[in-house]
């Protein structure tokens, strides 16, 4: 663990045994064991004054909240965004894996990573950020090729909840599974799921499970498997072509059958998921033996097409695949504006489309929080409010004064640039050249990372002071204990289960 990670104050976030009466629907079934996240009272404040940041777009008091409540996922998980659009990769990751932390500390002794019996309930509102979480820190690991790791962590969102699997993670757990080189698992996954999950309607799972069988040396399997997936999505395989730098010959130029490209003939849904696809599938196609494998079979379903139309079969993408790819990191080049349209309230990073019939904890409109927008000043009810609920009131005025008068100067331009980012979100998501200078933007978002690193390198002094003056804690000063350091709690639990590269 780093020596500048704040400790996890106990009993903030917690664990519970859901009974056979509180499951809805109901189940009878003793096989698995439903479990759901449960808030604090404290934690619960920090939660609603942080969706009044985020409704109103406030940043200085979503800066000033994460500044106090360095543990408060929600806010680790916009923050952690925020880094990546500055390209500050390294901060972007420290924040994820401080969310990690918070949420593994918060496990129930009984909560298993391994079994496969454990089981939560997306539609819970405490619960998704633990999704969420393990779904940006496998992306990560990823990036850092780390794929093992990132593998099995696909695998236990995936189990969490098997029967909806509110990410769609079967559209990247292939991924992982071949970059990790577990292609037995891949085979295995397949042929045993496709009955039951249609694996073989997704473009990924199908180009996947070819390729699995192809480095199993089971040639028949692999060609027979191919050509399949040739046939069934032939508009993969011209933009696959062109990710991979490869000129397709004149024979596949001149086909008709795949002269369809992705936004062709294909419906919009079947587009998007081709696109998803392409776009990893990359890495794992750039082999020179891969490659002639698939110029072979290219040229075996150019023999074997039937001059018609293929069928269309997707329509309208399910609210999970929609979930999984406004988080990841490709919304530029996977079309989801169009789908995103109708949406009613805006898609935020740390709850993307929640599911809809949620069981929400918290109401973003409540008027339990002030709705006016907080002025930064020390001085003002709202701010003397946040610092009074939080660990770190009694540091030294000037210290405060210190970091009001930093967030004032960032105030006027922050919200400003914060719906200059949305309309590039928008405008990248619908492959709109974005009318804005991205350099102001670029040096906007970096005055608030530069805040974030700030208050991040001075946390550490001022934690360490009141915990000299405030010597023990009782259950009573719970909101005190926030910033004391446990220097030997870590990421354990996914560490050794998952392995690392």
């Amino acid at each position: 663990m780093k020596d500048d990670r704040p400790a996890v104050p106990k009993e903030l976030i917690s664990m519970k045994v859901l009974s056979k009466a509180e499951l809805d629907p109901p189940c009878s079934d003793d096989t698995f064991t439903w479990f759901t996240f449960e808030h604090s009272k404290l934690y619960q404040q920090h939660e609603e004054l942080f969706l009044s940041a985020v409704k109103r777009t406030d940043t200085d008091f979503l800066v000033t909240l994460m500044k106090k409540c360095p543990y408060h996922v929600n806010s680790l998980i916009q923050l952690s965004e925020f880094c990546k659009m500055t390209e500050n990769s390294s901060m972007a990751v420290e924040l994820i894996e401080r969310a990690v932390l918070v949420m593994e500390s918060s496990l129930h002794p009984s909560f298993s990573l391994t079994s496969g019996l454990c089981r939560l309930d997306y539609r819970r509102q405490e619960n998704r950020a633990f999704f969420i979480v393990l779904f940006k820190h496998a992306q990560f690991l990823e990036a850092k090729a780390c794929c093992r790791t990132a593998f099995e962590i696909s695998k236990l969102i995936f189990n969490l909840n098997l029967e909806a699997d509110p990410l769609a993670m079967v559209l990247v757990m292939d991924y992982y599974a071949i970059r990790s080189r577990q292609f037995s698992w891949m085979v295995k996954f397949y042929e045993e799921w496709d009955s039951i999950r249609n694996l073989s309607q997704l473009p990924n799972m199908a180009f996947s499970y070819a390729l699995a069988l192809f480095y199993l040396n089971e040639m028949e399997k692999s060609d027979e498997a191919l050509q399949y997936a040739l046939l069934m999505f032939p508009a993969t395989l011209k933009p696959l072509l062109e990710e991979l730098s490869i000129k397709p010959d004149q024979r596949v130029e001149s086909s008709k059958y795949f002269d369809s490209s992705v936004s062709g003939s294909c419906s919009p849904a079947l587009h998007q998921l081709i696109a998803l696809y392409v776009c990893r599938a990359k890495v794992i196609w750039r082999d020179t033996n891969v490659i002639s494998w698939l110029e072979k079979n290219v040229n075996t379903v150019l023999d074997r097409i039937e001059n018609k139309d293929p069928t269309t079969r997707y329509v309208k993408p399910p609210r999970a695949i929609l979930r999984h790819i406004f988080l990841c990191d490709l919304k530029e080049k996977v079309p989801l504006a169009s789908f995103l349209a109708k949406e009613s309230e805006p898609v935020m990073m740390y709850d993307p489309l929640p599911p809809l019939d949620s069981k929400n904890l918290y109401d973003a409109n409540s008027s339990r929080v002030a709705a006016g927008s907080a002025e930064g000043s020390s001085n003002s009810p709202i701010s003397t409010f946040l610092e009074s609920i939080l660990p770190s009131f009694q540091v030294e005025r000037n210290e405060r004064n210190r970091f009001a008068e930093l967030v004032n100067n960032m105030d006027r331009e922050v919200n400003r640039q914060l719906d200059v980012i949305n309309d590039v979100q928008q405008a990248q998501a619908a492959g709109v050249e974005p009318n804005i200078q991205y350099g102001e933007l670029r040096q906007s978002l970096s005055n608030i990372v530069d805040a974030m690193r700030e208050f991040f390198s001075s946390m550490r002094v001022t934690d360490s002071q009141n915990a000299d003056e405030e010597g023990g804690l009782s259950s009573d000063d719970e909101a005190d204990n926030l910033g004391d350091y446990n220097e030997e709690s870590g990421i354990i639990a996914l560490d050794d289960i998952c392995g690392k590269n």
